[in-house]
């Protein structure tokens, strides 16, 4: 994943957006969180990666709705019962449990099925998906961004508390636990 951004930037944001979007587990949190890094890095720019993420959550979307619409799931009895439960969920919030899904992880992912089954117009799921997708990709993509600025400080931070936690450790393997008694025999 990482290599995968690094060599081919907005791509590689794009690519690993798009079966995420799609149903298949590829979590969105780390490549969004990659991004915000690679931004950092200089590898791309902010407005760049959101874009690239938010296009590959859309083409991705896009192919879960078809794959909703087509209604072919509804066959598997452990998927139809999900789907139902979303399908009702669309029912009483209406396009807005889309916008709303978008924003929470995993029900983003999954969101699309039932938008398609449920047949919520293409035109309002294309632009609650995109807006959507664009506010959770600039979210996680500015995460990434501090994180990566705050990476010196972090990883300096970090380093002495494992060194601290390596040091526990290792007394306690080599002079055992303390109030421990030690039976000679």
């Amino acid at each position: 994943m990482v290599g995968l951004i690094e060599e081919f930037g907005a791509w590689g944001v794009f690519l690993l957006m798009v079966p995420e979007s799609a149903c298949v587990p590829v979590p969105s949190e780390v490549t969004l969180l990659f991004s915000g890094f690679a931004v950092h890095q200089g590898w791309m720019s902010f407005p760049v990666a959101v874009a690239a993420a938010t296009a590959g959550n859309l083409v991705g979307s896009l192919i879960a709705y078809g794959v909703g619409a087509s209604h072919v799931l509804g066959k598997v009895s452990l998927v139809s019962g999900l789907l139902g439960r979303w399908e009702g969920l669309i029912e009483r919030q209406g396009t807005r449990a889309v916008f709303t899904a978008r924003l929470l992880p995993l029900a983003r992912t999954f969101v699309s099925l039932p938008a398609g089954a449920q047949g919520v117009p293409l035109v309002s799921f294309v632009v609650l998906t995109t807006v959507g997708c664009a506010l959770w990709a600039a979210g996680l993509v500015l995460v990434g961004l501090l994180a990566g600025a705050a990476w010196v400080t972090v990883s300096s931070v970090l380093g002495k508390v494992l060194l601290a936690v390596g040091l526990v450790v290792v007394g306690l393997a080599v002079f055992g636990r303390p109030g421990r008694k030690r039976h000679d025999g």
